[in-house]
């Protein structure tokens, strides 16, 4: 990015708490990353559940490490993403954690009004410095329960939240409220898009009635200078080895490799 685009898209993120990078992953990575997340066994095998109170479940895989041979790790330390996070946090920022939101065709569940921040101040994060980018899997639509956002919100500041099913989710009478001032912006994605969101930007989405999967890649930042009081099962601040973005294709065609060899060696 250029530093005028930089800075065209640091006033989006802070007027509306969020800014799409459309096309951040080109057509060849964007493709490599929807055949690794399709083909992967051991990210599958490791996604637990939790219930939306709406009688169904949504699907997720949170990682706190970074290993050096996947590609969603590669992404999480991409230039791409983390500069730009920088600047909107105003700083050197570190990995928080990287998680994989599945929600399967026909079955996903939803994901209620929250804000990231409801999570994290109990995790000892004192100020709201933190933010994340979801990267797009698959195609993100209105059908298939893309990500929902209340425009502007993040200015509200963190607001309490509530059990609901197995989820946390924000007081449903603040948020009826704060929906007839802040207009709902449905974030529809093509695989390879990125969102960034501001931490108290508060955001959902519904199940998946589609024919379509909906699996989402997304990267959550915490500045350094936040570094939490209390220990958490979340990292606390070491810093991030910001890489090249062209790692991303290099680690994602050996990881491919790998699970093509463990496929013919099962199958043998």
């Amino acid at each position: 990015m250029t530093p005028s685009e930089l800075q065209a898209a640091a006033a989006e993120f802070e007027a509306r708490g969020f800014w799409i990078a459309r096309g951040l992953l080109c057509a060849e990575e964007a493709a490599l990353l929807q055949r690794i997340a399709r083909r992967d066994r051991e990210l599958a095998a490791q996604a637990y559940a939790r219930a939306d109170g709406e009688g169904r479940s949504a699907r997720l895989v949170v990682v706190n490490t970074l290993p050096r041979d996947t590609i969603y790790a590669a992404l999480a330390r991409s230039e791409k993403l983390v500069r730009p996070v920088e600047r909107f946090l105003g700083g050197e920022v570190y990995h928080y954690h990287h998680k994989m939101i599945l929600k399967e065709a026909r079955s996903g569940g939803a994901w209620n009004w929250h804000q990231d921040y409801g999570y994290w101040y109990e995790n000892g994060c004192l100020f709201p410095w933190m933010a994340s980018c979801m990267i797009a899997v698959d195609r993100g639509t209105r059908e298939n329960g893309c990500l929902q956002a209340l425009e502007g919100s993040q200015r509200m500041g963190r607001i309490d939240h509530v059990r609901q099913g197995n989820q946390t989710s924000a007081d449903p009478e603040r948020v009826e409220r704060i929906e007839q001032r802040c207009p709902r912006v449905y974030c529809e994605l093509e695989p390879g898009d990125a969102l960034f969101f501001h931490c108290n930007l508060l955001h959902r989405s519904d199940r998946n009635d589609s024919g379509e999967p909906r699996r989402a890649l997304i990267c959550c930042y915490n500045s350094a200078r936040n570094d939490p009081y209390k220990k958490h099962h979340h990292p606390n601040y070491s810093p991030l080895d910001v890489w090249p973005h062209e790692r991303v294709m290099q680690v994602g065609e050996a990881q491919w490799r790998r699970l093509n060899a463990a496929g013919t060696a099962a199958q043998g």
